[in-house]
This record gives structure tokens, sequence and C-alpha cells, in this order.
């Protein structure tokens, strides 16, 4: 179940890599709050038919969907907002450094024990990271500063989706909390970014491939595999994520890809074998 789990996590790395290329798009066109709003609504209604348009959540799951659709908001208003002022390629690096983060929330919050070997992959992630989005040389661009504060909330939201699947339904909890982001952004949206409502014309394609894929498809996997997956298995594998960003930010927005950058694509799958040598960890003690 474990090698299934990080299949899929693959998948949601490959689509998630692939969003960033439109959400570059998408800044020139939509504020953040409105295009977020949007892209998790349409996830929403996407997957509503699928729970016969009803949502079957206890109170203490309500409280799950409720932490996770609030720090997703948050986590994707800085990304987008980040995106506006920075390349593809350096935000996927950025957010990709919630794999540094994940474990240490864990060890943290959760008082989990980490293993040597995950903290060699996760410190051998991060190197990777950094050479193949910043080729060796990283040059902070303005929205920088938006894409690690958002990679906090990235990791957060890593967390709470693992520690929530033991206990919920995937997929209600996955349209409630699209649902609560939706909502938040979209409210938010009409408040700070009504003036780019008209670019939502244009850029329509942009919030129906990110809300269909990356939302509807990417974030109800992700939480279907963290069902057997451990967070940092998952913030590894996640990772991912930024190879994919700069290898569509490449294709479609002529970004380039230096021999460099090639090099900690390679360092990112090595860490990612490495922490497959890994033993499940073990949480000592549980905050909830």
């Amino acid at each position: 179940m474990r090698l299934k789990a990080d299949l899929t996590l693959l998948l949601v790395a490959i689509i998630w890599g692939s969003a960033f290329a439109a959400q570059r798009v998408a800044a020139n066109y939509i504020g953040p709050f409105l295009f977020n709003g949007s892209r998790f609504l349409l996830g929403a209604m996407v997957l509503l038919p699928l729970i016969r348009f009803r949502l079957s959540l206890d109170k203490k799951e309500r409280l799950w969907v409720l932490a996770a659709g609030v720090i997703l908001c948050i986590a994707s208003v800085l990304q987008q907002a980040g995106l506006q002022w920075t390349s593809a390629a350096n935000a996927g690096f950025i957010t990709g450094l919630y794999v540094v983060f994940v474990p240490i929330l864990m060890l943290v919050i959760f008082r989990q024990r980490i293993s040597k070997i995950v903290w060699a992959a996760t410190f051998l992630a991060a190197v990777g990271i950094f050479l193949l989005s910043a080729g060796g040389k990283l040059e902070l661009a303005p929205g920088d500063g938006l894409e690690l504060i958002g990679a906090v909330f990235w990791a957060a939201h890593v967390v709470v989706v693992g520690q929530a699947m033991r206990k919920t339904d995937a997929l209600h909890f996955a349209v409630g909390q699209y649902l609560v982001a939706g909502v938040l952004n979209f409210t938010l949206g009409l408040l700070l970014d009504w003036q780019t409502l008209p670019g939502l014309i244009p850029g329509w394609w942009t919030v129906a491939y990110v809300g269909l894929f990356s939302v509807a498809v990417g974030y109800t996997l992700q939480g279907k595999a963290q069902k057997h997956a451990p967070a940092t298995d998952a913030s590894l594998i996640l990772s991912l994520e930024s190879v994919f960003a700069a290898f569509f930010g490449f294709l479609f927005l002529q970004e380039t890809l230096r021999p460099i950058q090639l090099a900690g694509a390679g360092i990112i799958l090595l860490a990612i074998l490495i922490s497959q040598f890994s033993p499940a960890p073990m949480i000592k003690e549980e905050i909830v």
C-alpha cells in the first residue's frame, strides 16, 4: 500500500508542477483571491456529484476540514500573489522547501521521531531543489518572500491532511476543504481583487485547468495517498513538483534549464529513493 500511495503522490507532483505554468499566466489577469476562490469552488463543484451533493462529516471531522481549508486558503494566496513577482521555477523552488518544514512540524507538534535517513533525504532534497530552481545562485525576486511564508503553510497542510486522513473520508474531506478555501478566497476577492474580475474572461482556461486537475484531481489524490504514506514520505515525493514546475516552465514559458538544474533534479530523485529505506514513522504522542 505504501508503494501505491507513493506512486499516487508522484502523479500529484506532476499535476501540481504543470499547474505552476498556468498559475504564472493567471497572475497576469486575475487577482490571487479571485483566482484561488474560482479554482477551489470549481474543484468542489466537480466532486459534489460523487458524494451525492451531501457532505457527511461529524463535529471532529468538520474541525479538521476547517483547519485544512483555512491553511489551504492562506498557502494558496501567498503562492499566487508571489507568482506576480517571481518565476515559476523560483516559486517551485521556494514552495518545495516545505520538504524541510514538514519533519520539523511533525517533531515539534506531534513529537514524532524522524529517522536519520529521512533527515538526510530531506537535506538532499533541499539542496536539489536549490540547484534545480536557482541554478546554484539564488537571485531573490520581490515575490520570493511570500513564497517562503507560503511554504510553511504548505508544510502545515501536508501535516494536517496526513492526520485528518486517519479520521475522515478522503472524498468528503476534499470537498469540505475546497469549499472552505474557495468561499474564503472568493469573498476576499470580491473585496480586494474586484478590479480584476474582467480578467476571468481571458484567464478562464487557467482557472479551468488548475481547478479540474490541480484541485479536483491533485488534492483529492493527495488525501487518499496520505492514508497510507507518512507525512515525511509525502513531502519528499511532492517536492518533485519543483522538478515538474521547472520542466513545464521551460516547455511553455521559455524559462531556461541548465545542466546544474538537471543535476538538482537528479539529487531530488536520489533523496526520494533514499527515503524509501526508512521505516514508517511512529507517533509517540498526538496533540489533537
